[in-house]
């Protein structure tokens, strides 16, 4: 389908496979940290509902837990950004 829209000198392909892998990588940069914050989140409710007195240490190690998780879903974001203003 991308070919039937490019030019000879080829750089509308180039641009289109760079938005393309632009959308994959942020679907699939986004969608491990995704679940990863999820699974954090929900251990940390489920600790405060054991714990009650230990919730200020719970949900510090849960937002410590989210930042690194988080921390590749900003890499997958500078490899989009980078794909498309680079490419």
């Amino acid at each position: 389908m991308l070919l039937l829209y490019s030019t000879p000198d080829g750089n509308s392909i180039v641009k289109s496979c760079a938005f393309i892998g632009a959308a994959f990588a942020m679907g699939f940069g986004t969608f491990g940290p995704g679940f990863g914050i999820g699974i954090v989140a929900g251990k940390t409710v489920d600790g405060i509902s054991r714990f009650p007195k230990q919730s200020s240490v719970l949900v510090r190690t849960m937002f410590v837990g989210a930042a690194v998780s988080e921390s590749t879903s900003i890499y997958a974001l500078v490899i989009a950004f980078l794909l498309l203003f680079v490419a």
